[in-house]
């Protein structure tokens, strides 16, 4: 893999040429910088910026004032590479609250066509329809401890709209849903984005996790997806790397609330 080439492809593609994640949203560039616009209920930041030390101020000032006017929080979504190098400590000047740093991590969809044997008793569930959104969203509340309404709006807003353009699945064991995971396709690029991959505690460590990410590649392969797009923890990161996943930056999400 070129590194430094399939980050720009990544930046032009997923970033400065991004799509809308729902119905309910819009993608708009304002000078720049490229941003989301979406419902409460939706994803709503930048996701891309060219700026340099004389002009970013003024762009974060616009942002906050664009999103704050519409009474929206949102986030800046800022990766190791943009610039300028101190974008990071001027969004915090100017009010955002940073959260955990994550590693943009991509694999070539044709190395990570691997077998995983699940534990005995534990099945792989497509998630298509509203019974399988709430047990990916029982799943995530379990495993990272947090709220899924976002989650559960978002999800299935995609199955209604755009279903080819999702693929969501849950482990169970029996009945219970003890993992989830789901890859979002980018119709005219060479990406798939895996999200949300988690396990509830007490199934760890058994290869759920690598099985889901096996499932979404052949998924990916099927529909002609060159890459596969991780936002890692650093819990994951580990994993992701035995598997053939390159770190190829960081991503930061710096977050502003009215």
């Amino acid at each position: 893999m070129d590194h430094a080439a399939v980050l720009a492809l990544h930046d032009r593609d997923m970033r400065e040429g991004a799509r809308p994640d729902g119905p309910d949203a819009r993608v708009e560039r304002a000078g720049s910088v490229v941003r989301q616009v979406a419902s409460a209920e939706g994803w709503n930041g930048v996701v891309w910026s060219s700026l340099d030390a004389g002009d970013a101020d003024a762009a974060i000032a616009e942002q906050i004032g664009h999103f704050t006017g519409l009474g929206l929080e949102f986030e800046w979504k800022l990766y190791g590479h943009d610039r300028p190098a101190d974008l990071g400590r001027r969004l915090a000047a100017a009010g955002f609250r940073p959260e955990p740093e994550e590693t943009l991590m991509i694999g070539e969809t044709r190395d990570l066509l691997f077998d995983v044997e699940l534990p005995h008793g534990v099945r792989l569930l497509p998630v298509t329809d509203q019974a399988g959104v709430d047990l990916m969203a029982d799943v995530h509340e379990k495993a990272f401890g947090t709220d899924a309404s976002r989650l559960r709006h978002q999800t299935l807003a995609r199955l209604a709209t755009e279903p080819d353009t999702l693929v969501a699945v849950v482990a169970l064991a029996g009945d219970e849903p003890v993992s989830s995971a789901r890859m979002e396709l980018v119709p005219g690029t060479r990406f798939a984005g895996l999200w949300g991959g988690g396990t509830v505690e007490g199934w760890r460590g058994r290869g759920i996790y690598r099985a889901l990410v096996a499932h979404r590649a052949r998924a990916a392969a099927d529909r002609g997806y060159r890459y596969l797009q991780v936002d890692a923890s650093d819990q994951s990161r580990p994993i992701l790397e035995r598997l053939g996943f390159t770190a190829l930056s960081t991503t930061t999400p710096y977050v502003y609330t009215p």
